[in-house]
């Protein structure tokens, strides 16, 4: 049952992002013509790749850090140990294949919504 809450949860907030994302894409504004307190739409985009490269950077060492601990643990830990690391393996093993794309993930809702309008 928590599984299954957690999934709807996932999917509801996946579902908000990619409406409000769709909202904002199709205000009526071109993309490139706005230009907002001398803000052009290129410098916001610059800065919000920069952000998600850093983002991205920091999260894969992360990943990679605890998947080194996850290892070493699990292999000096006892049988009983082992199992509870075996179930926290695959929530890391999701939550690591989302931080190596959020990258990606990114860039195709941004280049989906531009192109809506």
């Amino acid at each position: 049952m928590k599984k299954t809450v957690k999934i709807v949860f996932v999917a509801m907030i996946l579902l908000m992002a990619l409406t409000i994302t769709v909202n904002a894409a199709s205000s009526g504004v071109a993309p490139g013509s706005y230009t907002g307190g001398g803000a052009s739409v290129t410098s916001i985009n610059k800065i919000g790749n920069q952000i998600i490269q850093i983002v991205s950077t920091v999260g894969s060492i992360a990943s990679v850090i605890v998947l080194v601990i996850l290892g070493l643990k699990y292999m000096m830990g006892s049988a009983e140990e082992k199992a509870e690391y075996k179930k926290t393996l695959l929530p890391y093993i999701i939550g690591a294949a989302f931080v190596f794309a959020a990258s990606t993930i990114a860039t195709v809702v941004f280049n989906f919504t531009t192109n809506l309008g």
